[in-house]
């Protein structure tokens, strides 16, 4: 059964950095497809950034583009998720999840295994 682990949330100030972390294990994931959410409060977890399982493919969110990278170490079972410049609005608690499907999407649905998330909070 595939488990994962998020670490590297914390509280910030906007303009600041932050390198959020997922471990997978119980399965390899080099045929999965990796998505990182996000959810605030009273809302649905939105997609932010999704990796291909060969890490070649990405989409994300225009909300994030040019600030957040998501990068992958297949070798390692690990999914990465760069933040640059953060904002307020980013703060939210942070999950990865994987699709069984190679091709990665930011829609919610696609994905069947999730992590327990990682809090993130910018303040102004």
């Amino acid at each position: 059964q595939l488990q994962f682990v998020e670490s590297g949330g914390g509280a910030v100030h906007s303009g600041e950095s932050l390198r959020l972390s997922c471990a997978a294990s119980g399965v390899t994931l080099d045929q999965n497809a990796i998505g990182w959410f996000r959810q605030v409060p009273g809302k649905e977890h939105e997609g932010v950034l999704c990796i291909s399982s060969n890490g070649v493919m990405v989409t994300y969110i225009d909300a994030v583009k040019g600030r957040f990278t998501i990068f992958r170490d297949n070798t390692k079972n690990m999914v990465y998720l760069q933040m640059n410049s953060l904002k307020p609005e980013d703060t939210a608690v942070y999950y990865c999840a994987a699709d069984q499907n190679p091709i990665p999407s930011i829609a919610r649905a696609q994905y069947q295994f999730w992590g327990q998330g990682t809090q993130v909070t910018v303040s102004s």
